[in-house]
């Protein structure tokens, strides 16, 4: 904190947002980090049932989420997050609409849940592929988001993007950064930075990256070049995510070409489908598009010829 208070003005950061797991934020933490202009918690809950926190693997329980998230209002912290996930081995939707009804219920002005991810080299992926892995159907996943959906609107917290509900003004600046295809630093093991022309992803473990870090200041393990291709596949996958959508006119400005000189059938098709609309200037997912996101955002690859028509 003390480095990044030499380095950076954090007086006039606008949001300073800590990522924490309930029970790992002591009142001694709280008040450091708040001490040091912290301004943004978001708590990695994932789910308020202790038997599935233990099939996780994860440390804490549902009395640490409560205990977590009543220190932090005692101590002044009113932009708080909760992330969970949902689509979780043996979870109904039934079960995963009292964790909402739950979650809700602490009334916080902003919400994170996403659909869980099978990750290769992890203990649920060799479950799976040993068939010992019992995951909700993909007709249960899809009623888990339409309740997700439905419960956030029916309390007043908005979705702004197709995993994240907000307050109106506590949308997370630092998430906004991603979806708009914004530039970002990455300090720290493991972190990922975005500059103009390049992606990159520092060195991990800790040790590692201290290592590398004294030897040349640079401890980074990946450079990825990203080209005008790139930059305009990132800018409609990122851009659709966000309830708002894609600014069309914004597009034009940001690469010298219009949307259409390069997506005009592919635009024209997905409408058809029922999964975008346009309006008052902008792309956008419709309600059923973002169930289909994926198949969305395939129809924005683009080959190199593609971009020779328009440069």
């Amino acid at each position: 904190m003390e480095t990044i208070h030499s380095k950076f003005a954090v007086d006039t950061c606008e949001e300073f947002s800590m990522e924490a797991n309930p029970g790992d934020l002591t009142e001694e933490k709280i008040k450091l980090l708040q001490g040091y202009g912290v301004n943004r918690i978001s708590l990695g809950v994932q789910v308020l049932d202790n038997a599935m926190l233990k099939e996780l693997g994860r440390a804490h329980q549902v009395k640490d989420v409560y205990a977590t998230v009543n220190n932090l209002s005692k101590h002044g912290f009113s932009n708080i997050s909760i992330d969970m996930i949902y689509a979780l081995p043996k979870q109904t939707v039934s079960h995963f609409s009292d964790t909402l009804q739950e979650a809700i219920s602490f009334q916080l002005p902003h919400y994170s849940a996403y659909a869980l991810q099978i990750e290769p080299k992890t203990i649920f992926y060799n479950r799976f592929r040993k068939g010992q892995l019992h995951r909700p159907e993909q007709e249960e996943e899809v009623e888990m988001y339409r309740e997700l959906i439905k419960k956030m609107a029916a309390h007043g917290i908005s979705q702004y993007e197709i995993s994240n509900f907000a307050k109106p003004g506590f949308e997370s600046k630092h998430n906004l950064t991603y979806w708009n295809n914004d530039f970002y630093y990455g300090f720290g093991a493991g972190a990922s930075g975005y500059l103009p022309g390049e992606r990159t992803i520092n060195i991990k473990p800790l040790p590692a990256y201290i290592k590398q870090a004294n030897l040349d200041g640079r401890p980074v393990l990946k450079v990825d070049k990203i080209g005008k291709k790139e930059q305009v596949e990132e800018e409609m996958f990122l851009g659709l995510r966000k309830t708002a959508g894609i600014d069309i006119k914004l597009f034009a400005n940001k690469f010298g070409f219009s949307m259409f000189d390069l997506y005009k059938e592919e635009v024209a098709y997905l409408e058809n489908k029922g999964w975008v609309k346009l309006e008052d200037d902008f792309l956008r997912l419709t309600e059923e598009g973002k169930l289909f996101g994926n198949d969305v955002f395939e129809q924005f690859l683009l080959g190199m010829e593609d971009l020779e028509r328009v440069y």
